[in-house]
C-alpha cells in the first residue's frame, strides 16, 4: 500500500471523518457512525480511497472510466468535472499506471484553466508528469493533492466559493461510484462499512443549498440536489449498518447515474 497524504489526510485519514484534535485514523466502523459537526468536511478521493485498501487490495485499473468531454461552457458542469477527474488521478495512481496518470494530469489543466485558476495551478502540470514518467508515486500523490489545493485556493481568491463546493463534490461523487463499484467486485462487510455515510452526505446536502441562488437555479445543480436526497437514503443502511451486497449495488447505481449525467449532459448557463 502506497503512503498516505499530507496533512489532510493526518486529520481525515482513510477516508474518515476525524477532529482535528484527533488525527490518530478512523476505522470504517467509525466512518460509519460519524455524527455531523462542525469538524466535517468533505473528504478527497485519496483518503475515500485509503480507507478501502485498509480491508483489502482493490482492482484499481478495473475501475477507470472512458475519456470525459473537454468542452463544457457551463462554469458548474466544469467545477464538477474536475473534481471527478482528481478522483480519477487518484484511481491511476493507486494503480501505479504511467501513462493514465500523465492523460489525466493533462486533462485537469485543461478543465482548470476553463475555470480560470491561477498560473501556479497550471504549472503543476509538468510536475505530474515528470513524477508519472520516473514512478514517483508517494510524490505523486502529495502533488495531486496540491494541485487540487491549489485549485480550491485560486478559486476562493477570486471568490469562487461555490465552485469550491463543486470541485470537492464531484471528487466526492466520482470516489464514493469507484469505492462501491470496488466493493461489488469482491464483496465483504468490511470494506462494505465503509460506505456507511449518512451524516457525510447530509453535510453535503447543507453545502449545496449554501451555494448562491442564482448558481441554485441552474439545471444541473438542481439534478445534483435531487439525487443528493437519494443518495442520502441508500447510505444510511438499518440493522447493523453494514450494507447488504445489494445495498452496495444500488448506491453504485445512483452515484453512477449522477456522474453520467454531470459528465454528458449538455447544461447551459
Amino acid at each position: 500500500m502506497l503512503p498516505r497524504l499530507g496533512v489532510t489526510a493526518a486529520l481525515l485519514a482513510a477516508g474518515s471523518l476525524a477532529c482535528a484534535a484527533e488525527p490518530a485514523p478512523l476505522t470504517p466502523a467509525q466512518l460509519g457512525n460519524a455524527i455531523k459537526s462542525d469538524t466535517l468536511t468533505i473528504p478527497t478521493p485519496g483518503e475515500l480511497f485509503a480507507a478501502l485498501t485498509k480491508p483489502g487490495s482493490p482492482n484499481w485499473a478495473g475501475q477507470y472510466r472512458g475519456p470525459i468531454p473537454m468542452t463544457f461552457s457551463n462554469r458548474a458542469q466544469i467545477a464538477l468535472n474536475l473534481g471527478g477527474l482528481i478522483a480519477d488521478g487518484f484511481i491511476a495512481i493507486e494503480a501505479q499506471d504511467s501513462q493514465q496518470v500523465k492523460n489525466i494530469g493533462t486533462d485537469i489543466i485543461k478543465l482548470a484553466k476553463a475555470l480560470g485558476v491561477s498560473e501556479n495551478v497550471l504549472s503543476r502540470g509538468k510536475s505530474i508528469n515528470e513524477f508519472a514518467e520516473n514512478s514517483e508515486w508517494s510524490a505523486l500523490q502529495e502533488e495531486l493533492e496540491a494541485t487540487q489545493n491549489e485549485v480550491k485556493a485560486s478559486m476562493q481568491s477570486n471568490r469562487d466559493q461555490d465552485f469550491v463546493i463543486l470541485v470537492s463534490l464531484g471528487g466526492w461523487i466520482r470516489g464514493t461510484q469507484v469505492v462501491s463499484g470496488s466493493v461489488l467486485e469482491n464483496y465483504n462487510e468490511a470494506s462494505a462499512r465503509v460506505l456507511r455515510q449518512p451524516a457525510l452526505v447530509s453535510y453535503i446536502q447543507a453545502k449545496v443549498n449554501d451555494i448562491s441562488p442564482e448558481l441554485q437555479k441552474e439545471a444541473l445543480v438542481k439534478t445534483v440536489r435531487e439525487q443528493l436526497s437519494e443518495i442520502e437514503k441508500l447510505v444510511t443502511f438499518s440493522g447493523s449498518g453494514t450494507p447488504t451486497a445489494e445495498d452496495v449495488r444500488k448506491l453504485n447505481g445512483a452515484v453512477s447515474k449522477l456522474m453520467a449525467d454531470i459528465q454528458s449532459k449538455p447544461y447551459t448557463k
